[in-house]
């Protein structure tokens, strides 16, 4: 392949990747709560672009859509939440990454991308909660001025990061899978030009 071919699939790759941060930012901004968990706790689907990337090109695509997603949300909510942002970045690191590594590692089909989602599902859960009981909601504290004892921590990890996120992964798996089902073939296209 020639030089100038090479970087001309390496640019319309990044304006892709740019384009799905930029999905995955409206996707972001559609979000809802749920009844029984805390408000700030909003379930979303803008893992759906990063997960698509990480499959159509390598898991450190998923990586960068989640990146750029996060950034350009920084950029336009003035920052006044770092970090929450970081912890959108790391939990969109821990369910994204094994979808996409499970896919390339293994035969690449629904059945390694179910496995990857749940893989996913519980590195995010089991990973957030213990990221959220010993740095995220003490850092939180710290930053807001609240007091916050081990005891709400505890109370606040039990009852609301742990729940949101299984449900979080759970959720975002079942819209996944029937929409890779329907887009398997044109995901296997875009792979086929980007070799």
């Amino acid at each position: 392949m020639e030089k100038s071919t090479k970087q001309t699939i390496s640019l319309v790759k990044l304006i892709i990747l740019a384009l799905l941060g930029t999905i995955s930012l409206v996707l972001f901004f559609l979000n809802f709560p749920l009844p029984f968990l805390p408000p700030y706790l909003k379930i979303d689907f803008s893992e759906v672009p990063a997960l698509m990337a990480g499959l159509i090109f390598s898991p450190i695509a998923g990586v960068i859509v989640v990146t750029v997603k996060n950034l350009l949300y920084l950029a336009v909510s003035g920052a006044g939440d770092p970090i929450g942002v970081v912890a959108n970045f790391i939990a969109g690191l821990m369910f994204v990454m094994p979808v996409s590594i499970f896919y390339h590692r293994f035969k690449k089909g629904v059945k390694s991308v179910v496995s990857g989602l749940v893989t996913g599902t519980i590195i995010m859960t089991i990973g957030m909660s213990v990221l959220n009981y010993f740095i995220i909601l003490p850092a939180y504290g710290w930053f807001m001025g609240w007091e916050m004892t081990p005891q709400v921590i505890w109370s606040s990890v039990l009852v609301g990061v742990l729940p949101f996120n299984a449900i979080k992964g759970i959720i975002v798996g079942l819209l996944f899978v029937p929409l890779f089902i329907k887009m398997k073939n044109w995901v296997e296209q875009q792979q086929a030009k980007f070799v």
